[in-house]
């Protein structure tokens, strides 16, 4: 750990984290930028563990949490922090929000530092280092709530390299992820903010496995956010606040931020003022959406467009000087032959609030106040950065900002931790950071920057910048970018860089364009473009080449008082680079945003100022820029004041060298009838740039018009631009700090049929010009040449010029064609790659199996990763025995072949013999691993059924029987003979004269199983089985004893007692057959005056009730009612839960079938036979049990399996299905577990659900591989296997086949969606997209039944609507698995 020395030393001018920070979000927060921490610094630290928790902190000053206030914190080791002790975490670690208690979770997983898998430290802090760096984010996140916000007091958790528990592995080392992340908590009397900081890589694992899993392969997300908990004595669900639901949210939190520097998200938690709920900062981007994290790329199967598709013969636009000029046709994604990113659309979640209100993240932008002027990073601004201590502005050193690898710390305090603080001129005594200095205006410098740290090691001066006062950065109005002052490097003691540690050409040429050449200097490497080529040296497009853009476009939009929303619509643009026009198309904007949209002519002028025409010696936006940069707008339209914000993100070029861009507009617009046409005059825009960042400023009018009627308007437009320099060239400064944009043959056009915003601009980019006469003008400056849209044109002597065919094309310059460098060969594709021509380039290809080495070029074989079972080091036994079965990486495991058990490391022979496996009357021989069956002397057959020779004329026994005699003559033969009738035919009973042992055989001298006794007991009945005896009663042993007297017949005047079914004396006794009847008690003792004469019988009434104890089931099985009702797995149980009709009968839940050490997952009903089966993960057993009273389980198949998980019951052929996830196999067998045979074990990683089809004979199955999730379907007997669904799945668990609506449906982890399809995979479509995190589903009528983790409950959710209708959730929180519904008779579906 290393130290810190500057912890007392008076603090410097300059922030040393934020304002570097903030000059770019492409710079990720560095691990050595986290707040300082470590025990030196007070810290404590937690006690290691699985599931621990600190002492109460007792806090200096109550901390407010939503509307509440609290005098004490716990820190949790799973990454939480609590104003109470925390229960078990089986209680809430696995949850989602809201949690029974108040949470503060940066990172809420099942987190383990036990043996020394890192710490969790933490304290509170009231230094003003602390202080003012946390003071500086609020503000920043929060610039008109807490501009002035000066915190009291921080507490600080810090989780460093922390481990996720994992269930202990025999030899398996613990896995290398560990994550590092940090909660802040910076309060006043009055307010309390929370930060979570993730540094770049500190998040290697996103989430945790349940405990309670077992085999099952499940990985919970990791959740972040707030939870008020509990909040009064009715156990109501407090508020909550949520930042993830799925696994791409979590990896977003290193790479996204809401204030602007990736890794670090702010939020308002608390507050003496009503807070309706967390507030989080707004500054920056959405987490719940999935950005990625490289530039934009298209698949290369994508076709090339056809030569002149898009040249300025077939493009139209409309000028007011013109009756008819040219501009590109609209094109929708699926015209613009495949080079358009794929359509994504996210929506926002409905799902049912909790009464306490929750917030949880959508997945699409949600609406936000009208925007605030912004800097480059989206950050709001405000009047004036303050001190938090001295509330004054303090002067901004202003230099070019370097990258943050490679900060110096000092080694002082072991166990110390925070950014090192760079030297400068004169330490500042001013014991706070400085802010940046009021803009002249009142306005605040919308970026704030820092001077580069002092690394370790040896120093290298940076080079003296040159000074030109003429080109001093200009101050725009209230838009001011930080600058570069001129003469920053006159003092060869303030910035050093060690020289030791810089990157190279060497190791990193790769990061360059492939037309751009790389360059080592004094600090590092840059990358610049190769001569007719132009760019950045990272991005370069050859110049005079026409360029194409492809994009999406957002919005939340106010048209008048209309909100207008749209999500990821499509973007074109379409420059002719020789001249400077620029074409955009954006094709299905909604009504009335689209009219509204027309005067916003920037939004197609960005690609003007990239691509625009040059003069000599200026330069076009793309040769600073490159393909990533930040193009932020803020228009204010007169005289309305309405307001609109406009982000463009460009996100790098794709392989066909198209500009990637993404676009989002928020805010206010001017109504615009849909009749008008917009009109903009001709306008020139001065750019101001400094450092790496442009800005504008400038007013524009248009007007509008529908016949007559013509108004004029105009808006006011704030442009700034953000990219990244390459710092460690001498700055040339050969582009001036000003220039002026030319643009005019402006255009806009939306037309309802086509529904597609076209604007079009022409651009000059040069000088600043006056008013006086222009001078002529060379037609290369002006675009009045003649050249070839893919030519370049260059100047000569006056009017003169000449056109040269840009890279890639050949021709006059006037006419120009493309090189097919493919076909020519003229291109650096190497062996195993394939070249791919494009327009005026190609690129290379590796071929299957081949990948790409640094150069792009050559393409090598893909090393295959190691295989335990192919090279050997593997620990199973000998091939001969077991089988190594590989599950990716080093893990493998064992299994026994058959013929032998064992664990798969020690196998041993299995005697087939001693199991006869043969027929009685075949010898049986033994084999390593096998065995052999062969019919006796006078039988004929394979060995397992063998039949008497007819020839002979003896039966089945005595044939036997003359064999076992025969065999009897050999030394040590123990053999059985049996026993034969005087027919021949087998007797019931057969004994082995020599062992003793007795059992019962069927006709065909089978045994009958369980029939078998040992030496010295009684032998089993064999035959027909004998009624149960139960002891003789009173009135039965009085009338045997009579009859014994009477000779065995009675005389028709001699008494017998008559005694009913159950031994007792029947109510009425008569004498013999006489007409002398008398009633008795239960005794049999006459009851007095019941006597009667002949003719008349008393009326005798029963004594004896009749039975109450009849026979009872087991105790752990409770018969279920009939009816319709859901039987669902849970751990070691199976639970019944009833429905009236399609509701859930809660109350009458209960627990169905107990089943102690078991973890059941799958379950199905079997309707003809009234019989449940299920899978048994902990006893890799399949099992069943009748719903009839007095049923026990019964296992049907207890071998052979590893994690068994879906199950599949055909009650038509009574046969079942089954998902085997440990040994990647689909099997099937009859339902008694016979003739079991495997369908599928290739081309399977994770296979879980499975659901059957029986009336079209159909299987289906799910593989939640996640690099491939898939769903699959064969027939029944594992023919025409086919690929079902393979788009847009990420974690298909539930899989359910509605036998009356004919649909297949499914529920996923992954994409949160319960979404149907049609047996032959067509038709499909979402019924739900905001599940939590389903396992397993079941349809009956119209709604669904699934199970969920979060919940660990039964969700139902109607088919129709998509609604959330009811859930249950059992009084035993566990994990539910599988689910099925019981019908009290069987569905007959419908062909």
């Amino acid at each position: 750990m290393r130290g810190y020395r500057g912890a007392r030393r008076p603090a410097l001018r300059a922030p040393p984290l934020l304002l570097l920070l903030l000059l770019s979000r492409a710079v990720a927060l560095q691990p050595d930028e986290l707040f300082p921490y470590g025990q030196s610094l007070g810290d404590q630290l937690l006690q290691e563990g699985d599931d621990e928790s600190s002492a109460a902190v007792k806090l200096a000053l109550p901390l407010r949490f939503y509307d509440a206030q609290f005098s004490d914190l716990y820190v949790g080791t799973n990454g939480i922090i609590s104003t109470q002790d925390f229960p078990r975490e089986t209680q809430y670690v696995d949850d989602d929000f809201p949690t029974d208690f108040p949470a503060i979770a940066p990172f809420l997983a099942d987190i383990d530092t036990s043996h020394g898998r890192g710490r969790v430290l933490y304290r509170e802090d009231t230094s003003p280092e602390v202080l003012s760096l946390a003071a500086r984010y609020v503000r920043t996140g929060f610039p008109r709530s807490a501009a002035h916000f000066v915190p009291t007091h921080a507490f600080l958790a810090t989780w460093e390299r922390v481990g996720a528990y994992e269930e202990p592995k025999r030899g398996a080392p613990p896995s290398g992820e560990l994550n590092t992340f940090q909660a802040v908590l910076a309060s006043d009397e009055s307010d309390t903010y929370a930060l979570f900081l993730y540094p770049a890589n500190g998040l290697q694992f996103f989430g945790t496995r349940p405990k309670e899993s077992y085999n099952v392969q499940l990985e919970l997300p990791a959740r972040v956010g707030f939870s008020r908990g509990e909040v009064d004595d009715l156990k109501r669900e407090g508020q909550y606040f949520s930042l993830t639901s799925t696994e791409q949210s979590v990896k977003n939190l290193y790479q996204h931020s809401n204030l602007g520097i990736p890794g670090v998200w702010a939020f308002h938690i608390g507050s003496a003022s009503p807070l309706d709920n967390v507030k989080p900062a707004t500054a920056g981007g959405d987490l719940s959406k999935a950005h990625p994290s490289v530039p934009l790329r298209h698949s290369s199967s994508h076709a090339v467009a056809p030569e002149g598709e898009d040249t300025e013969d077939n493009l139209d636009y409309y000028d007011e000087n013109e009756e008819e000029v040219e501009y590109p046709p609209g094109e929708t994604e699926e015209e613009s032959n495949g080079h358009s990113p794929d359509d994504v659309s996210f929506h926002s979640r409905a799902d049912l609030k909790p009464s306490g209100g929750g917030i949880s993240l959508p997945g699409s932008d949600l609406p936000s106040p009208l925007p605030r002027p912004t800097s480059r990073d989206g950050l709001e601004t405000e009047s004036a950065t303050l001190d938090p201590q001295t509330k004054e502005g303090r002067p901004q050193e202003e230099i070019d900002a370097p990258d943050l690898k490679g900060r110096g710390e000092t080694s002082e305090q072991p166990g110390a931790r925070v950014p090192a603080p760079p030297k400068t001129e004169r330490d500042s005594p001013d014991p706070s950071w400085a802010a940046l200095p009021p803009h002249p205006d009142g306005g605040a410098l919308p970026a704030e920057r820092d001077v580069p740290p002092v690394p370790s090691g040896g120093e290298v001066v940076l080079p003296n910048y040159p000074r030109r006062p003429d080109h001093a950065p200009p101050l725009g109005r209230g838009r001011q970018v930080v600058g570069v002052e001129d003469d920053i490097g006159s003092n060869t003691e303030v910035f050093t860089y060690n020289a030791a540690n810089r990157e190279t050409c060497e190791h990193n040429h790769e990061r360059c364009s492939r037309h751009a050449f790389c360059t080592d200097y004094a600090t590092g490497f840059c990358c610049h473009c190769q001569s007719r080529f132009y760019g950045n040296g990272k991005h370069c497009l050859p110049e005079g080449a026409p360029h194409r853009v492809n994009g999406k476009v957002s919005g939340h939009l106010l048209v008048g008082h209309t909100p207008v929303h749209f999500t990821d619509v499509d973007l074109h643009a379409y420059v002719v680079g020789n001249d400077g026009r620029a074409y955009t198309a954006i094709s299905h904007i909604p009504q009335p945003a689209a009219q509204a949209l027309l005067p916003l002519m920037p939004i197609g002028g960005l690609f003007g100022w990239l691509f625009a025409l040059e003069k000599p010696g200026w330069e076009n936006g793309f040769s600073l820029t490159g393909a990533t940069f930040i193009h932020d707008m803020e228009v204010t339209f007169h005289p309305g004041g309405e307001r609109v914000r406009i982000t463009q993100t460009a996100e790098g070029l794709d392989p066909e060298n198209y500009l990637s861009i993404k676009t989002n507009i928020q805010g206010q617009v001017p109504y615009i009838p849909a009749n008008f046409t917009v009109h903009i005059t001709p306008y020139k825009e001065l750019y101001h740039y400094s450092g790496s960042a442009v800005t504008s400023t400038s007013s524009r009018a248009y007007s509008l018009t529908f016949g007559a009627i013509n108004q004029t308007r105009s808006y006011s437009i704030h442009q700034n631009i953000t990219y990244q320099t390459c710092r460690h060239a001498p700055r040339h400064w050969a582009i001036p700090t000003t220039q002026q944009l030319n643009v005019d043959r402006v255009f806009a056009l939306y037309t309802d049929e086509e529904k597609v915003l076209r604007f079009a601009v022409t651009n000059q980019i040069g000088p600043v010009e006056g008013d006086s006469e222009p001078a002529p003008v060379n037609p290369c400056y002006d675009g009045s040449h003649t050249c070839a849209t893919t030519a370049q044109c260059h100047p000569a002597t006056g009017v003169d010029y000449t056109c040269e065919c840009a890279s890639g094309y050949q021709g006059d310059g006037r006419r120009c064609v493309d090189v097919n460098e493919c076909a020519t060969g003229f291109h650096r594709c190497g062996p195993n790659s394939v070249c791919v021509n494009l327009p005026g380039s190609y690129r290379c290809q590796c071929r299957s199996g081949y990948e790409f080495v640094d150069d792009r070029h050559t393409c090598v074989l893909i090393a295959p990763p190691p295989n335990p079972c192919e090279d050997g080091s593997h620990n199973c036994a000998p091939t001969s025995q077991a089988r190594c079965i590989h599950h990716g990486g080093h893990s493998f495991s064992c299994a026994c072949l058959p013929g032998y058990a064992g664990d798969g490391h020690q196998c041993s022979d299995v005697d087939e013999c001693s199991e006869n496996r043969c027929h009685p009357s075949a010898t049986c021989s033994n084999t390593p691993g096998s065995f052999s069956c062969h019919c006796q002397p006078g039988y004929h057959g394979d060995g397992f059924q063998c039949t008497p020779d007819p020839a002979l004329g003896l039966k089945p026994c005595e044939h036997q029987q003359r064999e076992a005699q025969a065999q009897r003559t050999h030394p040590g033969a123990r053999l059985h003979i049996p026993q034969c009738d005087e027919q021949g035919h087998f007797l019931p009973l057969q004994c082995h004269g020599s062992t003793g042992f007795c059992w019962c055989v069927d006709p065909n001298g089978q045994e009958v199983p369980g029939t078998r006794t040992p030496p010295g007991s009684l032998p089993p009945h064999c035959g027909p089985p004998e009624p149960t005896q139960r002891p003789r009663t009173v009135c039965e042993r009085w009338r045997e004893s009579l009859l014994e007297h009477y000779g065995g017949t009675p005389r028709d005047d001699q008494y017998v007692p008559q005694c009913d079914d159950l031994g007792h004396f029947t109510p009425l006794q008569c004498h013999g057959k006489s007409d002398f009847c008398w009633c008795v008690d239960q005794d049999g003792r006459e009851v007095q005056g019941t006597r009667s004469q002949p003719g008349t019988t008393p009326a005798c009434i029963p004594t004896v009730a009749p039975p109450t104890v009849r026979p009872t089931p087991r105790p752990d099985v409770t018969p279920p009612p009939v009816g319709t009702f859901l039987l669902y797995a849970q751990g070691q149980q199976i639970g019944h839960l009833p429905l009236n009709g399609t509701r859930l009968q809660k109350d009458m839940a209960k627990t169905l079938l107990s089943l102690h050490g078991s973890i059941v997952v799958g379950i199905d009903y079997d309707c003809r036979e009234r019989m449940v089966y299920w899978t048994d993960v902990a006893g890799r057993t399949i099992s069943r049990a009748s719903l009839e009273p007095g049923a026990e389980p019964e296992t049907i198949i207890n071998s052979g399996l590893i994690s068994p998980e879906g199950l599949a019951i055909d009650h038509f052929r009574g046969t079942m299905y089954w998902t085997d996830s440990g040994l990647d196999r689909i099997e099937r067998a009859r339902l008694d577990g016979s003739e079991r045979r495997a369908l599928f074990h290739t081309d399977l990683v994770n296979p879980r659900a499975i659901a059957v089809d029986p009336i079209r004979g159909n299987l289906y199955w799910t593989d939640w591989n996640r690099e491939a999730p898939k769903i699959e379907m064969s027939s029944l007997d594992g023919e025409n296997r086919r690929i079902l669904v393979n788009k847009d799945i990420g974690l298909p668990n539930g899989l359910t086949f509605d036998p009356f609506s004919k649909l297949l449906c499914w529920a996923d982890a992954g994409t949160k969606k319960l979404e149907c399809t049609l047996p032959d995979g067509t038709g499909r479509h979402v019924i739900q997209n905001s599940l939590n995190y389903p396992f397993s589903i079941v349809s009956y009528a119209d709604h669904f039944y699934h199970t969920d983790w979060r919940r660990d409950g039964v969700i139902s959710v109607n088919r129709d609507s998509g609604q959330f209708t009811d859930e249950y959730l059992p009084e035993q929180r566990s994990h539910l698995y599988g689910i099925t519904a019981v019908y009290p008779y069987c569905p007959t579906g419908r062909k």
